[in-house]
């Protein structure tokens, strides 16, 4: 969502940190692997795109600017949830490149609040097309 608005060198990070998120509860599971897919192929990187982890040392620096942050963050959310569970490993991950972003707890509870209505929204017009 909204990764178009990134430069390579940010959507490149951005796959790095979506790697670190799905590695953080030890466990991958299909639908985050099939997201993953779908953030690579939307910012126009082949599926065999190899992984790798990301410190989160100068991450900041990567991404300059508080609409590029609030994107990365919005999308590290719906990878959290997309298998259906967001792990305490996930959060505490979440939140410290929230932190390192300059966002605040309150900045980042509405964060997570928006997506999940987003997500819940989602769900209810997929149902409207069964």
């Amino acid at each position: 969502m909204w990764l178009a608005k990134l430069s390579d060198a940010q959507r490149r990070a951005l796959l790095g940190l979506a790697y670190d998120v799905v590695v953080s509860d030890g466990i991958l599971d299909p639908n985050e692997e099939g997201m993953l897919n779908d953030f690579k192929l939307e910012m126009g990187f082949s599926a065999d795109f190899e992984l790798e982890y990301l410190p989160l040392e100068g991450i900041e620096s990567v991404f300059e600017s508080r609409q590029s942050r609030v994107v990365v963050m919005i999308n590290l959310l719906r990878l959290s949830y997309v298998d259906g569970a967001f792990e305490i490993e996930e959060e505490c991950l979440l939140k410290e490149v929230s932190k390192v972003f300059g966002l605040s707890d309150d900045e980042f509870q509405l964060l997570d609040n928006w997506v999940r209505r987003w997500l819940s929204l989602q769900e209810e017009a997929l149902s409207l097309m069964a």
